[in-house]
């Protein structure tokens, strides 16, 4: 008796690894078999280059909608036009405050994206100049030339001629940052007065008080 059971088990036992053995040999680490949460597999969302005819170009990732603004942008009223160019010269004006700070960011940033072809001095001579990479740069002193500050901020806006915009890689405070720098480098060439920080008001507070205490004696 204790042979014939011990004979089922044994069968039991030859069947469960028989199954294990197949069901091993037909797996595939590549693909697998079964996908018991197929969610986990398959994205539910749409891709975002993926091709679905049920948007109305076909692919998920679409333009925005007319009027849609970056985060932080803000709005800009001069036309890239000769007519805007000549208006932001005559009355656009900076609303940033001269400080050691906005001197300072200025220099640095114009020393990134405008000293290669103006000169670290502004004087048109810079390093793809002098390798003839690029030529007719003028100066920021040459005569004849009108440039302001509004002018300098509207020109890193739309760019001018073969000079391209910068408004993509740079914010408002740094364009206005970058105008004082060359609006300075401009007065350094002709020998006019360079922008200086504004000093802070005085505090009258504690004078006023030691007054007052004179007084009141």
């Amino acid at each position: 008796m204790k042979e014939i059971i011990n004979m089922k088990n044994a069968m039991k036992i030859a069947v469960v690894t028989l199954v294990s053995l197949i069901m091993v040999s037909c797996f595939d680490n590549a693909k697998p078999n079964y996908q018991y949460m197929p969610n986990m597999y398959a994205p539910v969302g749409y891709e975002t280059y993926g091709d679905y005819e049920i948007f109305p170009s076909g692919q998920e990732a679409m333009l925005p909608v007319d009027g849609t603004i970056p985060r932080g942008w803000e709005p800009y009223d001069y036309p890239n036009t000769t007519a805007g160019l000549n208006d932001a010269k005559a009355t656009l004006t900076s609303p940033l405050a001269v400080t050691q700070e906005s001197l300072a960011q200025g220099k640095q940033l114009y020393d990134i994206y405008c000293a290669v072809c103006h000169g670290e001095k502004g004087d048109g001579q810079g390093i793809l100049v002098k390798r003839e990479k690029i030529l007719g740069i003028p100066s920021y002193a040459d005569p004849g030339r009108l440039i302001t500050p509004g002018g300098v901020y509207h020109v890193q806006m739309y760019g001018l001629n073969s000079m391209g915009s910068y408004a993509s890689q740079t914010n408002q405070e740094e364009r206005w940052a970058i105008t004082q720098h060359v609006m300075n480098l401009k007065a350094t060439l002709e020998g006019t007065p360079l922008l200086v920080p504004e000093e802070p008001a005085a505090d009258n507070t504690e004078e006023k008080s030691t007054s007052t205490s004179v007084a009141g004696h």
